[in-house]
């Protein structure tokens, strides 16, 4: 008898699957900041992996082209496009259920999940979104820094940042966003994508608007914390932050040439994943080192190169911010200022919407003899992020307050 209820619950909580989708959605939406100022495209059914986003290219100012001579037509002038190419990629992940969960809560269960995979989906969309943005050509360094390497915490992002990204957004005429989610007229503004840490720096300035001293009322962001010279910023915990990838010592003495070295910590997923790469690097002492292979088990690299080295050297990365007298670099946080089409995305409400995926106990067939599991999942059919024009988006690279 409860075998059978649980099976007619499951397959009950599979026809009312679209509750599930719009809580996947509702909930990954949360998530999306990035994501939401992008140019939207959808990719059509059997259209291919790649998206194509287009946008005219000005005309050419020219006097003595544009000067008329009296009662001669000109020869007219052809709109053209230029095109950016992205390919799609889907996303997806689910949780398995078990037949004896409580069956008053299954239901429950099935909303939890899915609400679960809206927030890693959503976080995963934004991350490909932001990476995305933040490949943009258009760098700023704070305080007249010349490369990251050299920003330091006392580089903060500060109001003349702002207003020197602006100066660049508008020498480069970037359009600027005339209007809300909801379609409703704005003043024009440029848009900034920032870290709370960042934020927590620029609020301390006096020149700092709240949203709640806007002189006029007007449809605010999801997100949204204030407007300067222009700019409306919208927070996200998810902004960028470049961080040293790898700070790991050595275990042993190594007095003669060696291949191998022995870590003293267990290093982090990430560090795992960079040190299994082959052809990843190293440096030790300031000189640098090629990776070969990497030992889980014995949490040992070969190099591809002889090295010497003591007990707790430090072998680390160079994609961080400022060194120490140790090699340690601080992080660098990336805060986004740009105009309207600066990016293009897919739409997630469009073809690339999140789905709920339900599977009930038993559909497994002979692969679930005794209908123990179900599965609930997520996935995003298809989704891209791509700069459409690199002169409208702009990249600060800044340090932050501890």
């Amino acid at each position: 008898m409860a075998i059978n209820t649980t099976i007619n619950t499951v397959e009950n909580a599979y026809f009312n699957k679209q509750f599930y989708d719009k809580k996947l959605l509702e909930t990954a939406k949360t998530r999306l900041v990035h994501a939401n100022f992008g140019q939207k495209r959808s990719i059509p059914r059997h259209g291919g992996k790649r998206v194509e986003f287009r946008k005219y290219n000005l005309f050419t100012p020219d006097v003595d082209t544009l000067t008329l001579v009296e009662g001669v037509t000109p020869t007219g002038q052809s709109l053209t496009q230029s095109k950016v190419e992205a390919e799609v990629s889907q996303y997806g992940a689910y949780v398995e259920v078990s037949d004896l969960l409580d069956l008053t809560a299954y239901d429950e269960v099935l909303a939890d999940s899915a609400e679960l995979l809206g927030e890693q989906l959503g976080t995963v969309i934004e991350w490909v979104t932001r990476d995305a943005m933040c490949a943009t050509t258009n760098v700023q360094y704070a305080n007249g820094k010349t490369g990251r390497v050299f920003v330091g915490p006392t580089d903060k992002l500060t109001v003349a940042e702002i207003r020197k990204a602006v100066r660049t957004l508008k020498k480069n005429k970037a359009r600027m966003f005339t209007s809300a989610f909801d379609g409703s007229v704005r003043r024009p503004h440029f848009i900034c994508i920032c870290s709370p840490d960042a934020t927590f720096d620029l609020q301390s300035d006096p020149l700092w608007q709240d949203v709640s001293k806007y002189s006029n009322a007007e449809q605010i962001y999801s997100g949204e914390i204030g407007r300067l010279f222009g700019v409306v910023f919208v927070e996200s915990t998810e902004a960028k932050v470049y961080r040293q990838t790898i700070y790991l010592k050595a275990a042993d003495n190594a007095p003669q040439e060696t291949y191998t070295v022995r870590f003293t910590t267990v290093p982090t997923e990430e560090q795992k994943r960079y040190l299994s790469c082959a052809g990843n690097t190293l440096y030790c002492d300031g000189d640098l080192y090629t990776i070969a292979s990497y030992d889980e088990a014995t949490n040992t690299v070969t190099l591809q190169d002889p090295i010497t080295y003591t007990a707790n050297d430090p072998f680390y990365t160079l994609d961080g911010g400022e060194r120490d007298s140790n090699n340690r670099q601080s992080d660098v946080h990336a805060t986004l200022v740009f105009g309207a089409d600066a990016y293009g995305v897919i739409d997630v409400d469009g073809s690339g919407t999140m789905e709920t995926i339900i599977k009930p106990h038993g559909s497994e067939g002979s692969g679930d003899p005794l209908n123990q599991r179900a599965t609930v999942g997520a996935k995003v059919a298809a989704y891209a992020a791509k700069v459409l024009n690199p002169l409208w988006i702009v990249r600060i690279e800044h340090g932050v307050t501890a």
